[in-house]
């Protein structure tokens, strides 16, 4: 019987490894990730932004962080029998079978203020965390307990509207995670960034692929998607 469970264990973490998650970047904080047949984005920009972003895919699933032009566009993202679920603010969720924990936070857009909400979850083992438009790195208790030591976690550090480079790099190293993907970037911030968390010399990619077994010992590494 032990053998018998040791072999039904490994299968199933060999079903797990066999579904590479890819992590595609289309500009601002709009990301496109697939795990197997499955579709979730974040923060899609709108056909009202002036951002000049301009993607259309069917999803599954879609995270909005912060109700604004360049990050509420979900209508970019049905296609086909596609049309996602939304996800929209603070509050947990359950859909397809992945468990979802948004907090609150705070976002300023043009002088304006709105509500950010940082999205944490696991898809096959992976957790991931999601800042969305944060303006102000003094997240509550819950937002850090929440995101607790992510796998992946996707930064804003552009400045203006959102947090600078160099509060994002306190920031996200004070969260350790194994993996950090920065946005919202130009590459003046980007350059100050990486110096900030000495990975001048980041890998820069057009997709991240990656399995479970690929995160396992790292501590804060980053990797630059450049925008499709």
């Amino acid at each position: 019987l032990l053998i018998q469970y040791r072999i039904i264990a490994s299968l199933a973490n060999n079903m797990l490894e066999c579904n590479e998650m890819i992590i595609t970047y289309f500009g601002k904080q709009f990301f496109k990730i697939t795990q197997g047949e499955m579709v979730v984005a974040f923060n899609p920009v709108s056909k009202n932004s002036k951002s000049g972003i301009n993607a259309h895919f069917g999803a599954d699933v879609s995270f909005v962080t912060t109700n604004s032009e360049d990050y509420n566009g979900t209508e970019q993202l049905s296609h086909g029998d596609r049309t996602p679920f939304v996800i929209s603010g603070p509050g947990d969720y359950e859909v397809k079978d992945i468990f979802v924990k948004g907090v609150l936070s705070d976002a300023n857009i043009g002088g304006k203020k709105y509500i950010n909400t940082i999205y944490s979850f696991a898809i096959d083992g992976i957790n991931i965390a999601f800042l969305g438009a944060l303006s102000n790195a003094d997240i509550s208790k819950e937002a850090r307990e929440s995101v607790d030591s992510p796998d992946i976690l996707f930064v804003p550090i552009g400045g203006k509207d959102v947090l600078d480079a160099q509060t994002s790099a306190k920031l996200a190293s004070s969260l350790e995670p194994k993996m950090i993907i920065p946005m919202d970037y130009d590459s003046a911030s980007l350059k100050i960034f990486l110096k900030e968390m000495g990975e001048e010399k980041a890998e820069v990619v057009d997709k991240l692929t990656l399995k479970r077994k690929d995160i396992e010992g790292k501590e804060g590494e980053v990797v630059v998607l450049k925008a499709v």
